[in-house]
């Protein structure tokens, strides 16, 4: 029997009602492991321990704060490659992808380690005589987590890091389909001298956790990454009783590729950002906006390019895309090929089920050629699956790549300065990429979109204390 991995509440690792079993996408005949699901009463229980731990830990030193920061941090770089297996394993994502992920998640611990010495505030002059104004950051609360299953390392760093760099305690909700990764990384927090109750982990489903962690007027702020459906639920069930909100939630990313690019380079760009990862990325960009003039020769380009792709097994050598993180997900982007052929759009190449040694979500990615109201082309799909719009010029392709609900990330590429500058400035999104894929950012820079796609203050680097803080104005009479 395997060990079933157990939820850290108020210091102490505790079982749950129920048994959950995460699998493996590459190989559905070796599940990564079992893992006890929290019921209502212990997010409560998490929760209470989170703000009786807060008091102390919000008055603790920053040098305290950055030393269990920086070791969480070393202890991920130390084990990149055992936990990069696990991710791999757990989430289908490419084992080079996954190392990645984890060294990036230590990386961000790291950054916050330093940024918890360098906590911002102000002294001004009052207009008043003898009257000094001094204008501080402090902590928030008690900060619930609510992570996704495509990014299980980094996307926790970069949300809990900062809480606890500032002083915030945390409950830590992670996906239940990445179980063993949340828990992974939770051991490593356990382990790093945090008192009791700063930090938690609670293991469940959304209905159960979830709610608890939205609802509980124990909780001070709530940073979620998600759907856009479950991150709007979220927003009316916080704003109810006035708890601050951090959305992330998607995009529909634009690549435009204008006459003047280079081709090859273009292409690079436009496989790693619309089918790396699976194209399980919300920075994905899986619409290909090019212009008129090269149109056909790179959709020719890359057709040829995806036939070069392997799909198997993500911890294989030479595995180029994996598999699908789930059966969910796999059901989904099948039906997505049947919206997108149903609404006339042309297939190119790509979609069908793959076979190898070892049963799994096997998926090659599909390429479509589109039209704007076509749904392939408006909506999320979160999958390897990407469409190509016909733009006449540059003013077109712009205007193209801005309709869309969404705001996360833009990209372009060309030779020219001019549309480059131009499009970084109005490309109305919230990252933009000039020649580079718009999946891919670093980890010490702000993060995070416009309309649909965020809401609240952005994620990542020096800006992550705009929401895990709240200012303060104290006014001293000499």
């Amino acid at each position: 029997m395997r060990e079933v991995l157990k939820n850290y509440i108020n210091g102490h690792w505790e079982g749950g009602v129920t048994t959950g079993t995460s699998e493996n996408p590459s190989d559905l005949s070796a599940p990564v492991a079992d893992y006890a699901r929290a019921d209502a009463r212990q997010a409560e229980a998490a929760i209470d321990a989170a703000h009786e731990a807060f008091a102390s830990w919000s008055l603790s030193t920053p040098q305290r704060r950055a030393d269990v920061l920086d070791a969480v941090g070393s202890e991920l770089l130390a084990r990149k490659d055992e936990l990069g297996s696990l991710l791999a394993r757990e989430e289908g994502k490419t084992l080079p992808e996954a190392v990645g992920e984890v060294a990036r998640a230590g990386q961000i611990f790291k950054f916050f380690a330093g940024e918890a010495l360098r906590i911002p505030g102000e002294k001004l002059a009052s207009p008043r005589a003898g009257v000094e104004v001094e204008v501080t950051r402090e902590p928030v609360g008690v900060v619930a987590v609510i992570a996704p299953w495509n990014f299980p390392f980094a996307i926790p760093a970069w949300k809990i890091a900062p809480a606890l760099a500032y002083g915030n305690t945390v409950v830590f909700k992670p996906a239940e389909l990445v179980a063993a990764c949340g828990w992974a990384l939770a051991d490593i927090i356990s382990r790093a001298g945090l008192p009791a109750g700063v930090f938690n982990l609670v293991m469940g489903s959304g209905r159960q956790v979830g709610r608890v962690l939205v609802e509980n007027r124990g909780v001070d702020a709530i940073t979620f990454t998600g759907s856009e459906t479950t991150g709007h639920q979220v927003l009316q069930q916080a704003a109810a009783r006035r708890a601050k909100v951090q959305l992330e939630m998607g995009g529909k990313n634009p690549l435009v590729v204008l006459a003047d690019a280079d081709l090859d380079r273009a292409v690079e760009c436009a496989v790693q950002g619309a089918f790396y990862s699976t194209g399980q990325r919300c920075t994905a960009s899986s619409r290909l906006v090019v212009e008129a003039g090269v149109h056909d020769a790179f959709v020719q380009k890359l057709r040829q390019r995806m036939r070069q792709l392997t799909v198997g097994h993500a911890e294989e050598r030479g595995t180029d895309i994996g598999p699908v993180a789930s059966a969910a997900q796999l059901d989904t982007n099948l039906s997505w090929l049947e919206i997108a052929r149903a609404q006339g759009a042309e297939h190119v190449c790509g979609g069908e089920l793959v076979e190898r040694r070892t049963r799994g979500h096997f998926m090659a990615p599909a390429l479509f050629l589109a039209t704007p109201e076509q749904r392939a082309a408006r909506e999320e799909i979160f999958g390897p699956i990407a469409v190509v719009l016909r733009a006449n010029d540059y003013e077109h392709a712009l205007a193209l790549a801005n309709d869309t609900p969404y705001g996360l990330c833009a990209g372009i590429c060309t030779t020219s300065l001019k549309h480059a500058t131009h499009f970084r400035r109005h490309a109305q999104a919230g990252m933009v990429m000039a020649n580079l894929p718009t999946a891919g950012v670093d980890y010490h820079v702000p993060f995070g979109g416009r309309k649909a796609s965020s809401y609240g203050p952005r994620e990542q680097g020096r800006h992550a204390a705009e929401f895990f803080t709240t200012v303060k104005t104290a006014y001293v009479c000499a």
